[in-house]
Order: structure tokens, then C-alpha cells, then sequence
């Protein structure tokens, strides 16, 4: 019952703290603190823990994992908004990973056990964590990106347009992401080469390839950026082209197996 009560909590603040941006656009009203989504981002991770404590063991199911990974990305969010202007990300975000919980508390799967991983295999898990959720960020500020570029096109643009930043500071906060995600997509692949025995097994071919393809689509976007000012349209689409890459390589053959397939 505890842990029911934190996700509808959670749930409840995230659409709430989005409700608030929507009508943050409409009103002139000065940026504020997204104290909703702190609290739903609180709740959100009391009730996973709690869940992981009473069961002793971690659910991997699509979901979970989905609504484990969408939390870490709303908390970097929630990070960055402390010094730089990304809240109007949580249009997006916080609706997305409200529906990740509950489709989490919708569609429970058996736990697995807890086993305890090396040092090596925790930097894989958790720098490939990190970097998804990041280039996820980046993803969502691509999107935005795009949206703000058509609008600005108009006269005059709409409201919602005019509350974002210049679009000159847009694209810094764009690359800045990426640079970030890539490092720790560095981190990933290198670990993963160096610490699983092979990284090319018929259930790791995949995953291997698409995120050595979206590694490669990143360093060329961020390497044309700096030798060539690719900018704009260019990488917005490269963004989320690599993006894609990504999405499937972590979660492609889970959503088939689990989801299409019924198999654990």
C-alpha cells in the first residue's frame, strides 16, 4: 500500500510540476523552481527503493527499467535547471516518465535476485545509464530546438516560443549535452570491451553495433561542430538519428522479448 500511495504522489507532482510550465508560458510569470518535480522525482525513488528493500532483488522487466532510467534523466534535468534555463524540458519529460510509473504499477514482473557484480561490470551498468540518460536530454532539447527554429520562422512567434532562450544559447546547451553523453558512452564501450568476456555474443551483437553506430554519429556531429560550425538543422537531425540508435540498442530486443515474444 506504501509504495502505491508514493507512485500515484509521484505521478500526481510530475503532471502537476507540468501543468505549471504550460501555465508559466501563458502568464509572465518569472522562472521558478520545479519544487513539484523535486517531489515527484523524491517519491519516484522511494518507491523503487522500497520495492528493491521489501523484495530483495531489482525488477529488470521493460518497464521498471524504463521508469528507473526516465527518473535518472528527470534528476540530471532537474540538476541542470539549477544553473542553466532546460526546465521547459519537463514539457516533455515529466509526462513521460509519469507514464513509465505507472505503466511500471499497471504491469508488475517477478524480481530478480540481487547479485553482486564486480567494480568493472558496475562502471559498464552505470556509465551506460549515464549516458542515455544525457543523450536523452539532448534528444528532448533537439526536439525543442527544432520547434522553436519553425516557430521563430512565423510573426509573431507564439508565447511559448518567446519564453525559451535565445536560440544562439539553445544550441551551446545542446552540444554541451551531447559532449557530456558521449564521454560517458566512451566509458561504456570501452568498459564493455575490456570486462565482458564477448561483447559480440549472438544476445549482445546488436546492442554492440547500434551503440558503436550512435557513438560514431555523435563524434562526427561534435567534430563537424567544431571544424565545420555544423549548426541548425544539421544537428538536430543527426541528434536524434543517433538518438535512435541508442534507443534501440537498449531497448529494442527487451521490448521484442519481453513485450512481443514473452520471454524473460
Amino acid at each position: 500500500m506504501t509504495t502505491t500511495i508514493l507512485g500515484i504522489v509521484a505521478i500526481v507532482a510530475y503532471l502537476a510540476e507540468t501543468g505549471l510550465i504550460v501555465r508559466q508560458f501563458y502568464q509572465n510569470n518569472s522562472p521558478r523552481t520545479p519544487y513539484l518535480a523535486w517531489l515527484g522525482l523524491l517519491a519516484h525513488f522511494a518507491y523503487i527503493a522500497l520495492n528493491f528493500y521489501h523484495d530483495n532483488a531489482f525488477n529488470v522487466g521493460f518497464f521498471t527499467t524504463g521508469s528507473l532510467i526516465a527518473m535518472v534523466v528527470t534528476l540530471l534535468l532537474l540538476i541542470t535547471a539549477l544553473n542553466k534555463p532546460v526546465t521547459q524540458l519537463g514539457l516533455a519529460l515529466f509526462p513521460l516518465t509519469a507514464l513509465m510509473l505507472a505503466l511500471t504499477m499497471s504491469f508488475p514482473q517477478a524480481a530478480h535476485r540481487l547479485h553482486t557484480y564486480s567494480w568493472q561490470m558496475n562502471l559498464h551498468i552505470l556509465s551506460s545509464v549515464a549516458a542515455f540518460a544525457l543523450l536523452n536530454i539532448a534528444a528532448l532539447q533537439a526536439i525543442l530546438l527544432y520547434i522553436q527554429n519553425q516557430q521563430l520562422k512565423s510573426h509573431p512567434p507564439k508565447r511559448f516560443i518567446q519564453k525559451l532562450p535565445s536560440l544562439q544559447t539553445m544550441e551551446v546547451l545542446l552540444f554541451q549535452m551531447l559532449a557530456t553523453g558521449l564521454l560517458f558512452l566512451t566509458v561504456s564501450l570501452l568498459s564493455g570491451f575490456l570486462f565482458i568476456e564477448d561483447l559480440f555474443a549472438q544476445h549482445l551483437a546488436h546492442k554492440t553495433v547500434l551503440s558503436i553506430l550512435a557513438w560514431v554519429i555523435f563524434s562526427g556531429l561534435l567534430l563537424g561542430r567544431r571544424r565545420y560550425g555544423w549548426r541548425g538543422k544539421t544537428a538536430i537531425q543527426w541528434t536524434l538519428i543517433g538518438f535512435i540508435a541508442l534507443l534501440l540498442a537498449y531497448f529494442g530486443s527487451k521490448m521484442v522479448l519481453e513485450l512481443i515474444l514473452q520471454r524473460q
